[in-house]
């Protein structure tokens, strides 16, 4: 066959068997490096299963023995609660069982001091006694107000 007789067509049909081989290479070496990559990828998802699941595991039995120490830190807060209300009762009881007293017997001895006084200066015996009762009222007064209101004098 003469160099003549070849047709366009021919040469077409070269070059396309040519690039057809350039691109079944080039997609062959492509996927040999895919191939490489992914063996890469699974190795690594194996070592990453090996090393995170004991990992995993511990930090689940980390977190177990955590809640279990909230768990007792929180009786023993429900605990403290309990016992500081236990006080509150109590000083309150006692507050309660003291101030009535402490208010008449401050008001009973201003009564008497301002009662003395007025007997000395005026010499009346009944305006005396009126003085002394006005005294005492507002001393247990005073004292009611200073306990109630948070210690502030009236």
């Amino acid at each position: 066959m003469p160099l003549a007789a070849v047709e366009t067509i021919d040469i077409l049909w070269i070059a396309l068997s040519a690039f057809l081989v350039v691109v079944g290479l080039a997609l062959a070496y492509f996927l040999f490096r895919l191939a490489a990559t992914t063996r890469d990828v699974s190795s690594l998802v194996q070592g990453l299963e090996q090393e995170a699941l004991p990992l995993i595991n511990k930090a689940g039995g980390t977190i177990d023995r955590v809640n279990g120490q909230l768990d007792k830190l929180d009786r023993v807060t429900d605990s403290a609660v309990d016992a500081a209300d236990g006080l509150d009762t109590a000083v309150r009881a006692v507050t309660i069982a003291i101030t009535r007293p402490v208010e008449k017997i401050s008001g009973l001895a201003a009564g008497i001091a301002h009662g003395l006084a007025a007997l000395r200066a005026r010499g009346d015996i009944r305006g005396a006694v009126a003085s002394g009762r006005a005294a005492a009222g507002r001393r247990q007064e005073e004292i009611e107000s200073e306990l109630h209101g948070g210690g502030e004098a009236a």
